[in-house]
């Protein structure tokens, strides 16, 4: 079964979230979030900061990223991973694979027309919100695996 990760970056403020313009398929023209493939042999975690610092030249130092949620799609044989963080401080992104831009979160995340994930963004999103005070507080608010 394929792994990929999936990275929900919020500012310091946690008010904006860091998005990427897809410039070729699966979704291309749609906003998503960062993430790649876990290579065989990574853990979930090292693969997540691995592709945020390949994707966005966001290091390890500016970000502690928290295990969210998985999700798994057993008849396409893979899985997604989901790791959420907020930022330290603030950070320039830049990445070659993607547009990349920060998103106000007054958004319709779950705007299929414009966003990918069938949905699984606004989820996320409305998954985060629950334990936003924790992020906020910059506790280790997740055992990592």
């Amino acid at each position: 079964m394929e792994g990929y990760n999936v990275l929900m970056i919020y500012n310091k403020n946690m008010n904006q979230l860091l998005m990427c313009k897809r410039l070729k398929n699966p979704y291309k023209g749609l906003s998503n979030l960062v993430g790649g493939k876990i290579e065989i042999g990574e853990s979930g975690i090292e693969s997540a900061y691995r592709e945020l610092f390949e994707e966005t030249g966001i290091s390890k130092e500016d970000v502690n990223l928290h295990h969210l949620m998985d999700f798994k799609y057993y008849l396409q044989n893979c899985y997604v991973e989901v790791y959420v963080g907020r930022l330290k401080r603030e950070v320039s992104v830049s990445g070659d694979e993607n547009v990349l831009y920060w998103s106000n979160l007054n958004k319709d995340l779950f705007d299929m027309s414009l966003y990918a994930g069938e949905g699984n963004i606004g989820h996320m999103v409305e998954q985060v919100n629950m334990v936003k005070d924790s992020l906020l507080s910059d506790k280790n608010i997740l055992v990592e695996k």
